[in-house]
């Protein structure tokens, strides 16, 4: 008997794993985030499968409906949304399920940021202008943040940011940003990225607050850098003409040509 941890992706049905379906079609018993995971993820559990919905449980409930499939020899696919590394609370799960010797799994899925930034249908790390994605949030009541994690701080470093389950901070987000980004930063909000009702606001730093209104409260991911413009990028040299790389060497001096020869020659 395994606990298969499963990212279930950011919404999208078809954005599941091949892996995430093939392992929820033969587990008996599946577990669930609520209203994060949609109906058509669960369409792939067996006909007889057991389903349950654990937005009202907590932790020791969810471990005791773990421990009760284990005993009875039965396979678990654990659901959640996005991926797994991030704020899916896994962690907690998975310590206590190897403290009882309980077997898990972990698949991958897609996260809500990669779901967001292609349907702004922007790359996050532009040459010039960012080439790191900072995935952080705001303190919550479900998690404070460490000394030092601060958006100040991160903002320092001229990064993409995408900021999870901070929608309700937004007036923070924004006076905690403006200073390193400048007011006229772009910003992206993104409704429930990939789902039906997807919804995308752009602004700047100075007029997001007043296109966002009260509208969306819940469920949004938040993008903010320079790279979000789309413009004023430099071109990588990765496919530069006089670029000197293992698929295509510049001469016969290059270090790439004798390896090229040397695989080609086995």
């Amino acid at each position: 008997m395994t606990v298969h941890f499963v990212g279930a992706g950011p919404g999208a049905p078809d954005l599941l794993t091949l892996r995430g379906r093939d392992i929820i079609a033969k587990c008996p018993v599946c577990l669930y985030a609520g209203s994060l995971v949609p109906q058509a993820i669960l369409d792939h559990c067996p006909s007889d499968a057991r389903i349950v919905n654990t937005a009202a449980m907590d932790l020791g409930q969810i471990i005791a409906e773990i421990r009760r499939a284990h005993d009875a020899g039965h396979d678990v696919a654990r659901l959640h949304s996005g991926d797994l590394s991030i704020w899916s609370a896994m962690g907690e799960q998975m310590r206590r399920l190897r403290a009882e010797g309980i077997p898990v799994s972990v698949t991958p899925g897609v996260p809500a940021f990669a779901a967001a930034a292609a349907t702004l249908g922007t790359e996050l790390t532009l040459p010039g202008l960012a080439q790191s994605v900072v995935l952080t949030r705001t303190s919550g009541r479900a998690s404070s943040m460490p000394q030092g994690e601060t958006l100040t701080n991160f903002a320092a470093t001229g990064a993409t940011l995408a900021i999870h389950l901070s929608i309700q901070n937004i007036a923070r987000v924004v006076g905690e940003l403006s200073p390193a980004y400048g007011a006229d930063c772009p910003i992206a909000v993104v409704y429930r990225a990939s789902w039906p009702d997807e919804t995308i606001l752009r602004g700047t730093l100075a007029d997001i607050r007043g296109k966002l209104g009260e509208t969306i409260q819940r469920t949004a991911l938040i993008l903010v850098g320079p790279a979000l413009a789309g413009e004023g990028f430099d071109e990588s040299c990765l496919y530069a003409v006089d670029y000197d790389r293992r698929y295509r060497p510049q001469s016969a001096d290059s270090p790439w040509a004798s390896w090229n020869e040397e695989t080609e020659n086995g």
